[in-house]
Order: structure tokens, then sequence, then C-alpha cells
């Protein structure tokens, strides 16, 4: 009888805490959106996907207030959102080539607009757009960043696509980033079998301001950390001629697999562990020549 006593009181504790963090975390996350803001300028921001951005939300440089979103529209014939940040004008030193992130607040919190300095000289002013922004990130692309994989900038500037064909493209998955020197560039914007090849031809959309990579650069597959998701890596070659709008990548890798991991690794380690037996084995017939301690 006390045992099932103290296991409903355990029970009933346990769901008394779990309400009071949710309230708790509610209590925080809907009291930021309603500071007071004396006078202020205005600056543009447009996002491919704004998630629940709202009016009225926070704009945050360093976790610290420094403004909110004063409007959200979508421009006729657009396909971006188009935001309207309303700054303290005590804060008008904010570089132009910053970037405007869309972040949430705690576990279950709401969305905010977080400022990251750039290191130009010139400041925004009054009326301005910034130029580098990026997206709220929908629940599969959040899924890939805790795999290891990443995400991409959005490209509002638009992309240019090159092909790359491999013979295996293990868990590549539309979407997934496409890096250089680990920076993302672009997104894999399709996968599909050549039906005479037998091979897997991969679109990558890359960004247009990175339109200088020679055309003799390579293109392989890699995975994110021990069990990340996979993502596709350009490394730059030496040709004075840059890649262009359907080209496509030579030089290419395909994704390894599991088995060859393990082959390798076992192909690797015998000479090393043939060495080591064969010292083990020389030892212990030095140490079997020594007379034994008894007879001495």
């Amino acid at each position: 009888m006390s045992q099932r006593k103290s296991y409903a009181v355990g029970t009933g504790l346990f769901i008394v805490l779990g309400f009071t963090a949710l309230a708790y975390l509610a209590t925080q996350t809907s009291s930021i959106a309603n500071s007071h803001q004396g006078s202020s300028y205005t600056v543009d921001a447009e996002f491919a996907n704004i998630g629940a951005l709202k009016e009225r939300a926070p704009v945050k440089v360093a976790g610290v207030r420094v403004g909110q979103v004063q409007s959200i529209s979508l421009e006729p014939g657009k396909d971006v959102a188009d935001v309207t940040l309303s700054i303290d004008k005590k804060f008008n030193q904010i570089p132009t080539d910053s970037v405007a992130t869309i972040y949430t607040s705690g576990l279950l919190g709401d969305q905010y607009v977080g400022l990251v300095f750039g290191s130009a000289k010139t400041y925004i002013s009054n009326g301005s757009r910034i130029g580098l922004t990026k997206s709220s990130a929908p629940l599969e692309e959040m899924l890939g960043k805790f795999l290891g994989a990443g995400g991409s900038a959005d490209a509002i500037g638009g992309t240019y696509s090159v092909r790359a064909e491999f013979t295996n493209v293990g868990t590549l998955w539309v979407g997934a980033p496409v890096k250089m020197a680990g920076v993302p560039i672009g997104t894999v914007a399709a996968i599909k079998a050549d039906p005479a090849k037998l091979d897997a031809s991969v679109t990558l959309a890359i960004d247009n301001k990175y339109n200088q990579i020679p055309d003799d650069s390579s293109a392989a597959i890699f995975t994110s950390g021990l069990i990340g998701s996979q993502y596709v890596a350009i490394q730059p070659g030496g040709s004075p001629n840059s890649l262009k709008d359907g080209d496509q990548l030579v030089l290419t890798q395909s994704a390894m697999q599991l088995e060859d991991l393990i082959g390798k690794f076992l192909v690797s380690g015998s000479p090393s562990g043939g060495n080591n037996a064969g010292g083990n084995g020389s030892n212990n017939n030095g140490s079997s020549n020594n007379p034994p301690a008894g007879k001495h």
C-alpha cells in the first residue's frame, strides 16, 4: 500500500514540474515581444521562408534586443518575403554586409531576427536593405543539422546549375548542402538515375556569387561527422575558365560504402599487426635464450 502511495506522489510531482516548466517557457517567450521602443529607423530584408515570424518580433544583436519586426509582406510575382525591421536609432553602426537570420527562442519559443555583424566600414541607414539573409529552417533541415550536415544560406540573388555523375550517391538527398572549403555554397537540386550509363546524375544549384569556380574542379560525396548526413564537396581545380550554367563536373568521387570503409580499415591494419606480431615473437625468442632464474 505504501509503495502505491509513493508511486502516485512521484507521478504527481513529475506532472506538476512538467506543467511548471511549460508555463515558465511560455512566459519567457511571450514577454519579449512587448518591449517599448523609442525613435528608430527602418531597413528591409528578404527571406525565402519566414516560418512563424510575426510582426513586433524582436530584432537582436548578440542576444540583445535592438529593434523589432515592423511589417511582413509578400510582393506580387516574387516568392520571397519582404520583412521591414525597425531598429533603435542608437544602434546606428550596423555594417552593411551584416547577415540577418531568423532564429527560435528557447525550446518552444517564438521566432526573432538575429543580426550578425560583417566587416564593412559603411553602415546601414534608413530605407536601406540587408542583402545577406538566412531563413527559418524547416524541421527537415533542422534534423539534417542535428546529424551534422549543416545548411546553406539563402541564394536570394539566384543560382546556376552544374551536373555531376556518381556511381554511388549513398544516402545523398535533394536539398543536401554543396560545400567548398567547408562553406555552404549551394544545394543538391535533383538526383536522377541515368538509364544508359547506370550512374546517378546529380544537379547542383550553386549561388551566383560563387561564379569563379574552375571548370576542372572535382566533386565528392562526404559524410558529416560519425553518423551525419551526406553532402557534396567541391575541390577547386586550376583552370583559368570558370563553371557556367549547364556545365558538368567530370572528376567525381562517389559515396563510400560501409563495407568499403571496413575493408580499408582491415587492409591497412593487417601489415602493422603482422609487424607487431613479429616483434613480439623476437622478444619471446630472446627471453627464452636466457637461462631460467632458478639455475643461477
